[in-house]
C-alpha cells in the first residue's frame, strides 16, 4: 500500500512566491506543499513541523540553532535556498539526522545586488527619498542633488556581487577601489579596479559598499575605528550581512554625523524591530532585506528546490549539495535510507 505523499513545509514565504510557483507543480501528487507566509514563533514552528520530513527555508529568515533542531524529530531534509547556512547549527543538524542542502549558488557575476546598490547610491545622492516625502506632504522641495560621476566607490569584497557593482559604477563614471581578505592585485587589475588596504580605502572612498561573506573574521569588521576613518562625508551601504557592521557603533556615528549617512538592507536581527532607531534617523535609508527578493531569484529557488526534492524522493540526494554529507551514512546505517527513497509515492508511468 502506497503511503501518503510526504508533507513539505515552506517557511517564511512572505511574498507567496513559492506557494504560487508553477515550477513546484511538477511535483503535484508526489508531495503535499504547506507554505507559511509569516514568521513562526519557536512554539508554533515545533507544531508546524510535526510529522513533516522536508522543510524548505527561505534564506536566513528562520534560524536553526541546536535547541530548535532538537524539536524537529521528524525532519530529514532541510532545503536551504541560497548558498549560505550561517543560521543553521551544522553539528546539531547532523546529530539530529537532518540533511542540510544548499541551493546552487551561481558563480557568474550577478546583477541582483548591483541593481539595488546603484539604486541606493542614486537615491542618496539625488535626494529621492526626501523629495518624495516632501511631494506627498504637499510641498515642492527645493534641494540640490549631486552626481556620482567622479566619486570614489570603495568595494569591500570583489566577488560575484562586488564585481557587478564595480562594473555598473564604472559605467556611471565612478572611480573604483577595492579591498578583500583574499583579493589579489591580479584579480583587481582584471576588473580595472585599484586594490587598497582597508584603512586607505575607508579614508579615500566617498561611498563604501559591503560585499563580504559573513565569517568570524568579517563579523564586526566595520566598527568605531573604521567609521572614524570614513569621516563625515562618506556614505556606507550594507547589502551583505548586518553583523559585518557593528550596529551600535554605526548608530552612534550616524547620530553624531561622524559619517554622512548609510543605506542598510540587512540587519543583525531581522525583521528589524518597529522601534529600532535606524528607522527614524534622517541620514539612513532602510530597506527590508530586498537585495535578493526579485522574480529571477525566486524562480531559481523554486527550480533548485524541485531538483533536490526529486532527488530526495528517489533516494538520490547529491552529497556535494549538503553541508553535512556524513548524515547520509548515518541514515543508511540506522534507518535504511531516507524516507523519500523508501516511502514516497512513485511518479506515474510514462504516458499516463
Amino acid at each position: 500500500m502506497t503511503r501518503p505523499a510526504p508533507r513539505v513545509v515552506v517557511l517564511d514565504d512572505y511574498e507567496g512566491f513559492l506557494a504560487r510557483s508553477p515550477v513546484l507543480s511538477a511535483l503535484d501528487g508526489r508531495i503535499e506543499l504547506v507554505p507559511y507566509d509569516r514568521p513562526l514563533r519557536e512554539a508554533d514552528l515545533e507544531a508546524a513541523l510535526r510529522d513533516v520530513p522536508i522543510v524548505i527555508a527561505l534564506r536566513e529568515r528562520t534560524p536553526f540553532p541546536a535547541d530548535v533542531l532538537a524539536r524537529m524529530p521528524d525532519v530529514e531534509l532541510l532545503l536551504q535556498t541560497g548558498g549560505h547556512a550561517y543560521h543553521i547549527d551544522r553539528d546539531a543538524a547532523t546529530s539530529s539526522g537532518i540533511a542540510v542542502a544548499l541551493g546552487r549558488a551561481s558563480i557568474r557575476p550577478s546583477p541582483v545586488i548591483a541593481e539595488l546598490v546603484v539604486g541606493l547610491m542614486i537615491a542618496w545622492y539625488r535626494g529621492i527619498v526626501p523629495a518624495v516625502q516632501g511631494m506627498r506632504s504637499g510641498a515642492w522641495p527645493a534641494q540640490p542633488g549631486r552626481l556620482l560621476r567622479g566619486r570614489t566607490l570603495g568595494i569591500l569584497g570583489l566577488g560575484r556581487h562586488g564585481i557587478t557593482v564595480a562594473r555598473a559604477a564604472k559605467a556611471l563614471g565612478m572611480r573604483i577601489v577595492a579591498w578583500g581578505p583574499s583579493l589579489t592585485v591580479e584579480r583587481a587589475a582584471a576588473e580595472e579596479v585599484e586594490l587598497l588596504s582597508l584603512p586607505r580605502l575607508l579614508t579615500q572612498a566617498d561611498i563604501v559598499s559591503v560585499h563580504l561573506r559573513l565569517s568570524p573574521e568579517s563579523t564586526g569588521l566595520i566598527g568605531a575605528r573604521e567609521l572614524e576613518l570614513m569621516g563625515p562625508n562618506t556614505f556606507l551601504i550594507n547589502t551583505s550581512r548586518g553583523a559585518i557592521v557593528d550596529e551600535d557603533a554605526l548608530l552612534a556615528a550616524l547620530r553624531d554625523r561622524r559619517i554622512e549617512g548609510a543605506a542598510l538592507d540587512v540587519f543583525t536581527h531581522e525583521p528589524l524591530p518597529p522601534d529600532h532607531p535606524f528607522r527614524f534617523l534622517d541620514n539612513v535609508i532602510c530597506t527590508p532585506h530586498i537585495g535578493y527578493t526579485v522574480d529571477a531569484a525566486f524562480d531559481d529557488f523554486a527550480r533548485t528546490s524541485v531538483s533536490q526534492l526529486d532527488a530526495y524522493l528517489r533516494g538520490e540526494l547529491d552529497p556535494e549539495l549538503l553541508i553535512n554529507p556524513e548524515v547520509l551514512d548515518r541514515h543508511s546505517a540506522t534507518r535504511g535510507g531516507f524516507l523519500g527513497g523508501r516511502t514516497a509515492p512513485a511518479p506515474p508511468p510514462t504516458g499516463q
